[in-house]
């Protein structure tokens, strides 16, 4: 080996032919050198100087000849202390998930690029977004639990085990929270979730079965793609980092891994210089909506004044502004607690309670916390019910939280980010108790799927754009074709329609009110008739409605109508 002129672009590791590029940023005045140890040792082999008058700007950069990049690995040292490089693409490291870093900074080092990886033919699938159905998920939380029943717990490989089950479900993408390596260390508490800083070019070695984190990020990207299933990465970086650099992280990881998208946070990284990039034009670039979870939240308990404000929800576009649409995140409450408790309780995380969000707008439907009063189990599981209801009949592309189909519960712990145990893991044990609600949201997917009018690429203008006789979407009350948007409504009637060789249409009924209302049907094509198919309410699917004109809702029910073909004879 020897050292040879290098460039300073780009940072961190470039192998060219034989020759092994390294670029570092270092503030002037400070000392700065490479460190090459044999592979699996924790003593430098090699030490070379990057003086500051061989650098450019505050960059400094050297090559080496003749390195031998599956034999060695690398760090740098400034000022005397070891530092990993901050475009590290793979570390090599032993420690387990959680375990207290080694004070000798020798034992974690970078790994050198891996070379070549067999895609046989994989590429990123670019599904439209509006037939996207998402499910947010911890790699670890996922699978770690002993229910899971899968051979590598808490890992990429992991998840690979449950696609069978994401393929059932009817998801076709996964989003992942963080999934670089991130400092597990949060001051005297554990960072599960990840979020904050981290080396954001290198997949997490403690998520992988052998250590080898980059290979089988790229084995659980390619068997999801082979079972139609889009992968996409939570990066929210930290506040302060350049645009350039995380425009730099979205690339690498579309272009080395075959990332589908990215949930990305906008306060912190430049939303226009991220969807204005050329190449990154070719990805999916999402933002979470809050605005619809408080909306849709607010509306199923049951709050006065939300008729407009779900007006608005209901027809977000993701197509428009890359916003998806969810209910329930991993910060706040599951499915399950959003419907069984109205304060959070986190004393577990060691804040005295004071942690996570206070406004949850959630109701415990008369009890907190886990009841077997039948009235209070029945009306949580019909509320559970309307909530999904809420989110998989909303025109942007919806996202599921894992375990929600299952009655997964955090008991009452809304900000489970320092808990790497049985409150944070999914226990799959539920769904093998019940497995009702999986069916259902299972049911509702498949509904979502099978009809256009639900799910149309271009915003809604609630104009007949369509040619069908029809605006594309309308709003209607006791009254066909009048909002009811008094500030005590708190019922609404939606008609989609869309035309074409896919001429659908949808009536969807929404009661949040603790009272029953009627709704007024309006009128569809000559050649067609209203069918109730699905809802919360125990007599709403499978029957053509007999009175065409005019439907009830009992209290706290969702009932979902179809225009269907006239049978023979009956057109007139």
């Amino acid at each position: 080996m020897k050292k040879v002129e290098g460039y300073p672009q780009p940072l961190g590791v470039t192998i060219k032919q034989d020759k092994v590029n390294f670029a570092v940023s270092v503030s002037s005045g400070k000392k700065c050198e490479l460190l090459l140890y044999r592979a699996g040792k924790t003593e430098p082999a090699q030490v070379y100087e990057m003086p500051e008058e061989e650098g450019l700007g505050e960059i400094r950069f050297l090559a080496v000849e003749g390195l031998d990049v599956q034999k060695y690995e690398y760090n740098f040292r400034i000022n005397e202390k070891v530092v990993l490089d901050p475009y590290v693409r793979e570390l090599a490291r032993t420690r387990k998930f959680g375990e207290v870093p080694d004070a000798d900074l020798h034992r974690v080092r970078g790994r050198f690029p891996t070379s070549f990886y067999d895609w046989e033919g994989d590429h990123i699938l670019k599904l439209p977004f509006e037939e996207v159905v998402a499910y947010s998920l911890h790699v670890r939380g996922f699978t770690k639990h002993s229910s899971s029943g899968v051979k590598q717990k808490g890992t990429f490989a992991g998840i690979v085990e449950m696609l069978s089950y994401l393929q059932e479900l009817g998801i076709n993408q996964i989003q992942c929270m963080p999934i670089y390596e991130f400092d597990e260390s949060f001051g005297s508490r554990l960072n599960y979730w990840g979020y904050g800083g981290g080396y954001y070019f290198a997949p997490k070695a403690a998520y992988s079965a052998s250590g080898h984190a980059a290979s089988e990020l790229k084995d659980m990207v390619k068997a999801c793609h082979r079972a139609g299933i889009e992968v996409v990465l939570e990066m929210p970086f930290e506040e302060g980092i350049q645009t350039q650099t995380a425009i730099e992280c979205l690339k690498y990881y579309m272009l080395e891994y075959h990332i589908d998208g990215f949930v990305i946070n906008p306060y912190n990284v430049s939303w226009d210089c991220l969807t204005r990039d050329p190449l990154l034009k070719g990805t999916k670039i999402m933002q979470k909506d809050e605005g619809f979870q408080n909306t849709m939240r607010r509306f199923l308990k049951g709050d006065e004044d939300m008729v407009n404000p779900v007006i608005h929800a209901l027809r977000l576009n993701t197509n428009a502004n890359g916003k998806c649409n969810y209910i329930t995140t991993h910060t706040g409450f599951t499915l399950n607690d959003l419907v069984s408790y109205e304060a959070k309780h986190n004393e577990a995380n060691g804040e005295r309670n004071l942690d996570g969000p206070n406004y949850n707008y959630s109701w415990n439907c008369g009890a907190e916390g886990p009841s077997r009063k039948r009235y209070i189990v029945k009306l949580r599981k019909k509320q559970i019910q309307n909530a999904l209801l809420l989110l998989l009949t909303a025109q942007g592309t919806p996202c599921l939280l894992a375990g929600d189909e299952f009655w997964n519960t955090q008991k009452g712990n809304n900000n489970v980010y320092c808990q790497d145990n049985e409150t944070s893991w999914l226990d799959w044990s539920r769904l093998k108790r019940d497995d009702s609600l999986f069916q259902y949201v299972k049911t509702l997917i498949a509904f979502r799927k099978a009809h256009p009018s639900l799910r149309q690429k271009s915003p809604l203008t609630g104009t007949d754009r369509n040619g069908c006789g029809l605006p594309d979407v309308s709003y209607h009350g006791e009254n066909a074709w009048q909002v009811p948007a008094e500030v005590y409504s708190r019922q609404l009637g939606v008609l989609y329609c869309a035309a074409g060789e896919e001429e659908d249409y949808c009536f969807i009924a929404y009661n949040m009110h603790w009272l029953k209302h009627s709704f007024a049907l309006p009128a569809l094509p000559k050649n067609r008739e209203w069918h109730r198919v699905i809802g919360t309410e125990e007599d709403a699917a499978g029957r053509q409605e007999e009175d065409q004109k005019r439907i009830e809702l009992q209290a706290r029910s969702i009932v979902v109508l179809t225009g269907e073909q006239k049978a023979a004879g009956k057109a007139k």
